[in-house]
């Protein structure tokens, strides 16, 4: 007798524990309305070198993207190892995806989350995941489900939130009282949603990013001002960037000594992190575990 496609997902679905279904639903959207068509090319190109700035693409063969949302990073990732599995929870992101990357032909699509990744243990190449974690609920846990399906001595990179290391008091508080305003906006329906992140994206983001390439061009110590890592981007990146961090209701961050010890703890070795913004990006390579004696 033939299974049902639809009733075995929804079974699978069911199995999923590591997961903020709120979250997922909004990324679903999010990628639906910015399928990343509108980013210029030579700006996905420098966002892309940005995040991948420590990871070794030598020799790879077969990997995955863990939340590869609409497969932004998949494009440029793809052509450079020799199979690549995008695995998101959210229908419609992958769906998004897979119109992203219908020319290459080295891809997998896989509906899952991070407890149920449908591939072996032991037997990925490497692995990245790019501002994923932390937004479910238990980060390490998912961490470790990443570093699982590793082979030893593969790579795994990761970009997960800064805990504001290092930034003065009066950022915090300013990052403190922008969260408030994600806590609340983030319950609202989408469209509503998106119209108040349309709008922070104009209102805030823009003006601030600009008034920091100014400060720069201008000589003046513009690096600690906010929204400084925008300075360069476009508005179209501002829009996905604003509904990304104000319209998600599930978000963690960590301090880059919380990050190394999670790594560690997830049998990773070698970390290195990326010294610049955007912060944390890291990357290690799992453990050989030690032989046993026969």
């Amino acid at each position: 007798m033939a299974v049902d496609p639809f009733s075995a997902m929804a079974w699978a679905m069911a199995t999923w524990t590591n997961i903020d279904w709120r979250t997922v639903e909004g990324f679903g959207r999010e990628w639906a309305a910015y399928d990343q068509s509108g980013l210029d090319a030579e700006e996905h190109e420098r966002l892309f070198a940005a995040y991948f700035s420590l990871f070794a693409f030598d020799g790879l063969g077969e990997g995955f993207d863990l939340g590869c949302g609409s497969g932004r990073w998949a494009k440029l990732v793809a052509p450079r190892v020799g199979h690549l599995h995008c695995i998101d929870p959210a229908g419609e992101a992958l769906a998004v995806a897979r119109r992203n990357l219908a020319d290459l032909d080295n891809v997998s699509f896989h509906r899952a989350a991070s407890d149920a990744i449908p591939l072996p243990d032991d037997s990925q190449d490497f692995g990245y995941s790019i501002g994923v974690l932390h937004h479910i609920p238990d980060a390490e846990a998912a961490m470790r489900d990443c570093v699982r399906k590793l082979k030893p001595g593969a790579q795994l990179l990761v970009y997960l939130y800064y805990r504001l290391d290092g930034r003065p008091a009066w950022f915090r508080a300013l990052w403190r009282a922008s969260d408030l305003v994600r806590k609340s906006v983030s319950r609202l329906p989408f469209r509503a949603r998106k119209a108040v992140t349309d709008m922070l994206a104009g209102a805030v983001y823009f003006p601030l990013a600009r008034l920091a390439r100014l400060a720069e061009a201008a000589g003046l110590p513009a690096a600690g001002l906010p929204l400084y890592s925008y300075r360069n981007l476009s508005f179209y990146a501002m829009r996905t960037d604003a509904l990304d961090r104000f319209g998600t209701s599930l978000e963690q961050r960590f301090t880059r000594g919380e990050i190394a010890a999670m790594m560690g703890r997830c049998g990773l070795v070698d970390v290195a992190f990326r010294e610049e913004e955007p912060y944390w990006v890291a990357v290690g390579r799992k453990r050989h575990e030690p032989s046993r004696p026969l």
